[in-house]
């Protein structure tokens, strides 16, 4: 991880994070959850897409760590909301199902915060992500 890094790229990168964080921002400002706005915006489809598209020019960089830090945080937490909503949908029918739904909506989402916040101050201060 010791190539020179092209500062366009780090550019690039502080992109991606201010785009996950602003659909972090329109949860917070609107009726939608952290969780539907970072899975389901238009900005954080952009984001991934971005990851997707420049993951080849850091190769070998610190910021391919930032690289797979987005792209896993994207993906995990598609992952776990979709298993957070198979479990409390059926339990909905005995109540208990809005409660797990809620919980973990909201676990989820401080984990979305967590993971933008921490990669982006990491990458403000050139360091790579651990993965």
């Amino acid at each position: 991880m010791d190539a020179p890094v092209d500062e366009s790229l780090v550019t690039y990168t502080h992109v991606i994070y201010a785009l996950h964080g602003l659909s972090v921002a329109i949860a917070l400002t609107s009726a939608a959850s952290i969780v539907g706005s970072f899975l389901f915006s238009l900005p954080s489809a952009v984001a991934v897409t971005m990851n997707y598209a420049r993951r080849s020019a850091v190769y070998g960089t610190y910021l391919d760590s930032h690289f797979r830090w987005q792209i896993r945080t994207f993906w995990y937490g598609l992952l776990i909301a979709l298993v957070v909503f198979t479990v409390s949908v059926p339990l909905m029918l005995v109540l208990v199902g809005f409660v797990t739904l809620w919980i973990g909506v909201t676990m989820i989402g401080a984990w979305l915060v967590y993971r933008v916040l921490r990669g982006w101050l990491a990458l403000r201060d050139r360091r790579p992500m651990y993965v």
